[in-house]
């Protein structure tokens, strides 16, 4: 061995080379106060070999980019950590940066005869922010998209030259597909290389000049290997572990795919820009504009960081006081407003129902793309747009929550607010629809199940007029013949129970709940949660269409009204209705679909019909089967948490049990 290590050391002088790596004096001995730099180099280089693993796999298109992230994560072996400690090191990186910098500034490390050191220090953060900020978009995600969309808009702010350096750096007037190629062109290429350079460079006039060291009689003098390589060793090791337990525990997120179509409300940057998010919020910045706080005063915070070695050279050491002073108060302000942003976010319904809405979606997307279907060619993201889990609360929200509400909120986890606080809904509430809970609601308890209409301003209009002595036609749940048809301690008694809860199943097996792959054989195979009980089903049609009711109620029966109960929707004419609502298939896709196209219908409400009917051009046929397949839960079974119930809420805010009948017990949506 040691032949050819003295041949190999004859062709090269490696050892020559290693004594001088090695053996640097370290005047007062090792210290922890100088492992900054080399746990610096040691993230970069996590870095670099994690992201030459990632580039072997990521495809940089606006139709492959995430997808090619969600095969690193979820399906490549241990591409999870591999992504999550790249992800978590290019964290550790900016904050190792931030207390080198700290770190240096304190000892004075920054005067001469190292000025030109500090400056390659400077422009080495600038590298690092522009890593982290080109490599936030590369995912093509969401939360990726957003942030990064905001940062180019940013660029535009910049005096003089503000447009052309946005599209220099998006890659034209559009924010799309060579925006993604640029940023990664950067990220994985231009930049690195940038800061393997000036890396060099800093290393070099670094043992040019030496350690800067506060008091040489600290300790006895030593070299740098092995006491300071000791220090350095263990606490790189502790940055490896903290990313390494990050990854592992916390993992790097993916949001859902990129769709512009889809507004972002929970868009931030990542944690450590939280400060200047934060800063361009304040009123009296943002009235001076984005130029201002986001171009014009970073600026001078850098400059005068910049200029710390000239103030030092002008001031002495009055100005390396002032220098500590700045990067102190520097330190505070940027934790003061990372904080104070995180807090506010927090206490911020809207953003927390935004931010909500975007784990379900992120969520979903991932659930979607392991599906059996996978994800189609045409990308990840048709899988959200042809997903009714995710796009029937949207539909929701926007059509049907100015008057129903679902669980108590509009869809997608928020309460409908008016001027003095949480609005009263004037129709149902549509959280439970056609379940079992909604169907036994409406037979026991039709008044209560509809008694949030009472709300609504034609109600009042209807009520005044008709005690006015006029002659008018509407709704009125509690002269409705449904509120007292029955004595509700009658149907609820021993000798008719068993019949309620049979009638009940068998109304909510025409609704026809439930997941149907388009494979029958697949569907009949498939383990229906939401499957009916079919022995009490049957019971349940004699019940209505029979009369099987002991007491008071004995010898009546549904069909003495609702003579289509029991058939197949599409033979209803409204001829048949006979002056009362429909219930063939009530609440099945096939009966929702046609009830929001014409809600006025004699099949339905006839004149007395409130309701606005739904045309193609308000809403599209593909809209309306995705908001119904969502309401009858007819699409690919999810094990994503959906929006919290807020009944409870809603109902203690309007002082009132309005509408209990129709709350039921909602939490029991199968």
């Amino acid at each position: 061995m040691k032949a050819l290590i003295d041949w190999f050391d004859h062709r090269t002088g490696f050892k020559e080379l290693m004594h001088e790596a090695l053996y640097e004096r370290v005047p007062g001995g090792a210290r922890w106060r100088y492992v900054w730099g080399s746990t610096l180099v040691f993230t970069f280089m996590l870095q670099v070999i994690t992201g030459f693993m990632l580039w072997s796999a990521y495809s940089p298109s606006t139709r492959t980019a995430w997808e090619s992230v969600y095969h690193i994560q979820h399906e490549l072996t241990l591409g999870y950590l591999v992504r999550g400690v790249h992800h978590f090191a290019a964290q550790a990186m900016v904050v190792l940066m931030a207390i080198h910098l700290v770190q240096v500034v304190i000892d004075g490390a920054y005067k001469a005869p190292r000025e030109l050191n500090f400056w390659l220090g400077i422009v080495l953060l600038q590298i690092v922010l522009g890593l982290s900020l080109t490599g936030y978009l590369l995912p093509w995600d969401q939360k990726g998209y957003y942030a990064t969309q905001v940062t180019t808009n940013i660029m535009s702010a910049t005096p003089v030259v503000g447009d052309q350096v946005q599209t220099l750096a998006q890659g034209g007037t559009e924010y799309g597909h060579l925006t993604l190629t640029r940023f990664f062109a950067m990220h994985a290429g231009i930049l690195p290389t940038l800061l393997v350079a000036f890396l060099a460079l800093h290393i070099y006039v670094f043992r040019r000049h030496g350690l800067t060291v506060r008091d040489e009689n600290h300790a006895p003098e030593t070299t740098f290997w092995p006491d300071q390589v000791l220090k350095d060793a263990v606490v790189c090791l502790i940055v490896l572990a903290v990313v390494m337990l990050l990854a592992i525990f916390k993992g790097a997120e993916l949001s859902a795919p990129e769709d512009p179509s889809v507004k972002f409300d929970a868009a931030r940057p990542e944690w450590y820009f939280l400060f200047l998010f934060r800063f361009l919020h304040f009123e009296v910045i943002n009235k001076m504009g984005v130029t201002f706080g986001a171009i014009i005063v970073p600026g001078i915070i850098m400059g005068v960081i910049t200029m710390m070695p000239l103030i030092h050279k002008f001031l002495g050491e009055f100005g390396h006081t002032l220098n500590k002073a700045f990067i102190w108060l520097l330190g505070a302000g940027i934790v003061v407003l990372t904080t104070m942003a995180i807090i506010e976010d927090r206490e911020d319904e809207s953003h927390q129902a935004a931010l909500a809405e975007a784990h379900r979606d992120g969520a979903r997307a991932r659930e979607l793309a392991a599906g059996p279907d996978r994800i189609p060619v045409d990308g990840a993201v048709e899988l959200l747009r042809r997903d009714p889990f995710t796009q029937g609360p949207r539909l929701f929200a926007k059509h049907c929550s100015a008057c129903h509400r679902y669980n108590g909120h509009d869809g997608r986890g928020t309460m409908v607010l008016d001027k003095a606080g949480i609005a009263a809904p004037t129709a149902a509430d549509l959280g439970n629809f056609s379940s079992r809970d909604w169907m036994r609601s409406v037979v026991v308890d039709y008044a209560g199940h509809f008694s949030w209409q009472k709300n609504a301003t034609w109600f009042k209009d209807a009520q005044k007029a008709e005690a006015a002595g006029e002659e008018v036609t509407y709704l009125n749940p509690d002269d409705s013949e449904m509120a007292t048809w029955a004595d509700v301690d009658s149907l609820n008694s021993a000798d008719n129970s068993e019949n309620l809860t049979a009638l009940v199943e068998f109304l909510y097996a025409e609704a026809d709940l439930g997941y149907k792959p388009l494979d029958e054989d697949e569907r009949e195979a498939f383990n229906n949660p939401l499957a009916a009980n079919s022995t009490l089903t049957d019971t349940g049609r004699v019940v209505a269409t029979e009369g099987a009711w002991a007491g008071d109620l004995e010898g009546t029966s549904c069909v003495d009204c609702h003579t289509s109960l029991g058939e197949d929707f599409v033979a209803v004419a409204d001829d048949d209705a006979d002056g009362y609502p429909t219930l063939a298939k009530y609440g099945s896709a096939v009966w929702l679909k046609d009830f929001i196209r014409n809600p006025g219908a004699v099949r339905h409400y006839g004149e007395k019909n409130q309701m606005p009917a739904y045309s193609p051009q308000q809403l599209r046929d593909d809209e309306l089967d995705l908001l119904v397949r969502w309401m009858t839960h007819d699409y690919l079974p999810s094990e994503v948490h959906d929006y919290e119930n807020r009944l409870a809420e809603l109902s203690g805010s309007q002082g009132t049990s309005a509408g209990a009948g129709s709350i039921g017990s909602s939490a029991a949506q199968e």
